[in-house]
């Protein structure tokens, strides 16, 4: 994972074809509402721009929206608000909460229940950014649109 400092490789603003913006309320259904418009937005980044969506990518995508959002819901008090863009190479799910911590994905230990949630994000993106607001922080994970794996991802 990389803080703000190191965050020279994220794709420019102007770069992206689509993106899109929500505000999660924390109530009972609020993941699977963040997972639903994940669904919605490849969709209309397909339909409007002919961009591959491999099963893999559209599943990952769900996955880490799912994974940052309850983590998003768990530890920060507050709103929490989710953003993905997407360009020809891959799509980028943000998440903003009122925390200011920076998580730490924990050793690996195949007794522990539960808390794997971080270490699945790292293993399954591309990248993964944090950067620290004023207020709470920005957690930025790149998943690539294609089928197989890139080379940093499959080291992890």
């Amino acid at each position: 994972m990389r803080s703000h400092a190191d965050n020279d490789g994220c794709t420019g603003a102007d770069e992206y074809l689509l993106r899109a913006g929500y505000a999660l309320d924390g109530e009972d259904g609020c993941i699977a509402d963040a997972r639903h418009h994940a669904v919605a937005f490849l969709d209309q980044a397909h339909t409007a721009y002919r961009l591959p969506l491999p099963a893999r990518a559209r599943d990952l995508t769900q996955l880490v929206v799912s994974e940052l959002v309850t983590n998003a819901l768990k530890y920060a008090p507050g709103p929490v608000l989710m953003e993905l863009r997407i360009n020809a190479r891959a799509v980028d799910v943000v998440v903003w909460d009122s925390d200011p911590a920076v998580p730490v994905a924990r050793a690996a230990d195949p007794d522990r229940i539960g808390q794997h949630g971080l270490e699945i994000v790292e293993a399954v993106t591309e990248d993964l950014f944090v950067e620290q607001q004023p207020v709470g922080k920005r957690i930025t994970a790149r998943i690539a649109l294609t089928d197989t794996p890139s080379k940093g991802t499959a080291r992890r």
